[in-house]
């Protein structure tokens, strides 16, 4: 119909959210398997009403000046530095996120990941596929325990706060730094709220939770590796850029920790030099929320929020609300 609204997705997502915007609106997406350029970008959503954008996709001022049409930006992420909300907010165009829908598959993750580097999975899988195991040996691949280990979760949100209640069956001690108290995760697990340096000194596996925003950008850094104890594990399953990523292949390649387990990194897809080479440290490609049912639920929420915007509503997980009065 000649009538409806246009909408553009930078990057293919699940058919569940294709299918909710295709009943509305003629949707054009980016084919490839590939973040846009930035030039790509801008004549790609020149012309349309709305756009459902990717972590990769800086949407600032220009952009959204470039394309006076679009209603707004659906975020298909719990994430969102990729967005500038202020420039958002000031000229009254809605922004939105996925949140929720992916917290048990990240926190699942951030478990994984813990486990694998503790148990060093990887590094004995790599040796049982080369054909090199001699056979069991009483001092062979001796990793880290974790049941009544103590965790250390920094960021007591939705994910942090999901890890640490996944940690009952281990028996563990929880120690949580938030800017805030969660009472309820108090209660549950009987979790203790420390200063960050606390936590540090305390806790046998560290697992990183909190938003990358100005004051949590390499909050991980050679002074705070340097204050974790040298058996501990660092996990980092939240944003690159809050764990200085040459620091920790330092701290890795010392001693300074036992390992570490990453699912984000500084400069994705790129790593710091050395980190593949190392054995202490289990790396996985940004997957923390790759499961089914996570992304399924992901492309849906991003495509009603999308819907909602392009059709004059509020979305469901509007990030700057404040624009509504």
């Amino acid at each position: 119909m000649a009538d409806r609204k246009r909408v553009y997705v930078t990057r293919r997502i699940p058919d569940a959210g294709l299918a909710l915007l295709r009943e509305r609106f003629d949707v054009s997406m980016n084919e490839e398997d590939r973040p846009l350029t930035r030039p790509e970008l801008l004549a790609a959503i020149a012309d349309v009403d709305g756009v459902l954008t990717l972590l990769t996709d800086r949407i600032d001022g220009e952009v959204m000046d470039a394309s006076p049409r679009v209603k707004g930006y659906a975020n298909y992420a719990v994430g969102y530095d990729n967005l500038d909300v202020a420039a958002a907010t000031a000229r009254k165009i809605p922004l939105s996120n996925t949140p929720d829908v992916l917290t048990d598959a990240t926190a699942d993750m951030a478990w994984a990941l813990l486990f694998a580097v503790a148990r060093r999975v990887v590094e004995s899988d790599a040796v049982m596929r080369s054909g090199r195991w001699g056979g069991w040996g009483p001092l062979q691949f001796i990793g880290g325990d974790i049941t009544g280990a103590t965790l250390g979760i920094i960021g007591a949100g939705r994910i942090g706060a999901a890890m640490a209640r996944k940690s009952r069956g281990f028996g563990m001690e929880v120690l949580y730094s938030d800017a805030f108290r969660n009472e309820a995760l108090e209660r549950e697990v009987g979790a203790r709220r420390v200063e960050l340096d606390e936590l540090l000194a305390e806790s046998d596996y560290v697992s990183v939770h909190v938003p990358l925003m100005p004051e949590t950008r390499h909050l991980i850094n050679a002074g705070t590796l340097k204050k974790m104890k040298r058996t501990a594990y660092l996990i980092n399953t939240a944003r690159g850029p809050i764990v200085d990523e040459a620091a920790l292949v330092e701290a890795l390649r010392s001693g300074v920790i036992a390992g570490a387990g990453l699912d984000v990194y500084e400069a994705e897809p790129k790593m710091a030099n050395g980190l593949a080479e190392l054995a202490n440290v289990v790396i996985t490609p940004h997957v923390a929320s790759a499961t089914k049912r996570s992304r399924d639920d992901m492309a849906t929420l991003a495509a009603r929020n999308l819907i909602a915007m392009v059709e004059g509503k509020r979305p469901e997980t509007c990030i700057n609300p404040e624009i509504y009065g």
